[in-house]
């Protein structure tokens, strides 16, 4: 068996693992509410099916290598908070992710890979950060592989590819759709039907759009606000057919992603999510800049203190 439990495993079965080709995969989601039609899991049964499907892939296509999955990280950031969601801080979910790969890293295992099914901006950028400073303080490839492939998707690049894994052309109420959606809408309804239907409560083919601007969506808990029902798109719109082209796709990209780390053909300085990149999505950057607003000022109190008390000049 090329594909292990890492649960299932003794240290020993682990420690026989060829480290040279043998890829760890860390799945990483909150449990966040999805509206009233989805469970709380929802993101975490996404990202697991992810993480999976590499797996599989990987080994079926590299005789001799193995993949061993990581027990779910059930934590996350930037959640929309209701009854049944676990909002973890961000430094949390980076120290968490960090920790974990690293412990890998101390024993050998040059490639660790995480799966995630949440795009919180924060989140995001912090599973970035923990992959980074792995790599950078123990020289193995570590990479969150859904960050940007999962960005990439919700903005439209893959529009083309997911028509031809359908087989025909979005309509133009679909394409108005995909803009649409980003949370417990038509894709995640979607996958759920595809993954676990069981668990989809059928109202969702009764639920209306709900539809935010961009400027909308900045404030906090956005979906739950005014009436809103915690979920961002069409639900209704759900189908299991979008779901396994659309999955198609992404497994396509990822595993292009997948090989080209693993051959040092990619760097994943440029396959990071977008949220990397900006500063105040950064763990460290709101605590920085507090502190120096303390420290900015403790010394502006310092200096008047000093010129108060400076006798005035006489006569």
């Amino acid at each position: 068996m090329s594909v292990h439990l890492l649960e299932e495993l003794s240290t020993a079965a682990l420690d026989r693992l060829d480290r040279e080709r043998t890829v760890i995969v860390l799945t990483v989601s909150p449990l966040e509410q999805h509206g009233p039609h989805l469970p709380l899991g929802v993101d975490a049964f996404t990202a697991r099916h992810f993480a999976t499907s590499v797996a599989e892939r990987l080994v079926g296509a590299r005789p001799g290598w193995a993949v061993v999955l990581v027990p779910t990280l059930h934590i996350g950031s930037f959640t929309f908070e209701a009854a049944g969601t676990v909002s973890v801080r961000q430094r949390v979910v980076r120290d968490a992710v960090l920790d974990y790969g690293e412990s890998f890293a101390r024993n050998g295992f040059r490639y660790i890979f995480i799966a995630n099914g949440h795009g919180g901006p924060g989140h995001l950028a912090a599973l970035d950060e923990a992959s980074a400073m792995v790599c950078r303080r123990h020289k193995v490839t570590m990479a969150s592989l859904t960050g940007h492939l999962v960005w990439r998707f919700l903005t439209g690049r893959y529009v083309d590819k997911v028509e031809a894994a359908l087989g025909r052309p979005l309509t133009e109420a679909e394409r108005q759709a995909f803009k649409d959606d980003a949370h417990g809408g038509w894709w995640e309804t979607s996958m759920m039907l595809m993954l676990r239907p069981d668990l989809v409560d059928g109202s969702y083919r009764d639920l209306p759009a709900a539809t935010y601007t961009w400027p909308e969506r900045i404030r906090a808990n956005y979906p739950l606000r005014d009436g809103g029902r915690g979920y961002v798109g069409h639900p209704a719109m759900a189908d299991p057919a979008f779901a396994k082209a659309t999955s198609e796709v992404l497994m396509d990209e990822a595993m292009g992603l997948v090989n080209g780390l693993l051959d040092g053909k990619v760097a994943m300085l440029h396959r990071r999510s977008p949220f990397f990149a900006l500063p105040f999505f950064r763990t460290n950057f709101w605590p920085a800049v507090t502190a120096a607003g303390v420290l900015v000022g403790t010394a502006a109190g310092v200096l008047l203190s000093l010129a108060s008390r400076r006798k005035p000049p006489t006569g």
